[in-house]
């Protein structure tokens, strides 16, 4: 990442640790295995799911211990459901059901026009009750912003309110963040890393390739 670039308030990026790092590293590395690639990047995607977690609204709770005497704690106040752009987005799913029992996912199936570089929507399934919900969005790469802009729209469609989205991400460009933020301002992203820019394919670079061919083992 540049250090001349200043992230915007409403992006959280994961703490740099050296774990962080050393998972970081595995997965960008293009002789990983995809074994070592759906390994190290669940791993990456359960520390974004239990970073997201941390932004929910709580409220206080008091509970008796085996002791007898009183925990002072908390509960969240909404809940949850996660929302996953198809189909990369679809390898967080398992991190996000680990964290959270039985979390009814939605899915958005969005697609780029090889020519115009527009995302266009072509499918969405998402929770009936999905409204009364905060939404945990999910998609590993957030490059031009493209498709996660038309995946909040078609969210706000369905009267989420903005301010109830988490948009989870291990890679971001600079150029993502900038598109998303100007045009969702409500919406925190909690993201792994931001990379340096975007190439002129609309890669980040360095990246870590195509997530979803690596992570499913597709061409």
């Amino acid at each position: 990442m540049s250090h001349s670039y200043t992230l915007p308030s409403q992006v959280q990026l994961l703490p740099a640790t050296p774990q962080l790092k050393g998972l970081m590293t595995i997965i960008r590395a293009k002789d990983t295995t995809r074994s070592d690639f759906i390994f190290y990047a669940d791993r990456i995607i359960r520390l974004l799911v239990e970073e997201g977690l941390n932004h929910l609204p709580c409220i206080g709770k008091n509970v008796e211990t085996p002791t007898g005497a009183t925990y002072n704690g908390i509960d969240f106040e909404g809940r949850i459901c996660g929302v996953s752009i198809m189909r990369a987005g679809e390898a967080m799913e398992q991190g996000l059901r680990e964290c959270c029992r039985s979390v009814r996912i939605g899915k958005i199936l969005i697609q780029r026009d090889e020519e115009t570089h527009q995302p266009k929507l072509f499918y969405a399934k998402l929770p009936k009750d999905i409204d009364s919900r905060y939404v945990l969005l999910l998609d590993p790469m957030l490059a031009t912003g493209g498709s996660a802009m038309q995946a909040v729209q078609v969210l706000l469609d369905n009267n989420v309110r903005e301010d109830r989205i988490i948009f989870l991400n291990l890679i971001a460009s600079p150029e993502g963040i900038e598109n998303f933020v100007a045009k969702y301002p409500k919406v925190k992203i909690v993201a792994g890393e931001v990379d340096n820019n975007l190439d002129s394919n609309k890669y980040i670079v360095p990246g870590v390739g195509d997530f979803g061919c690596r992570y499913f083992g597709t061409d």
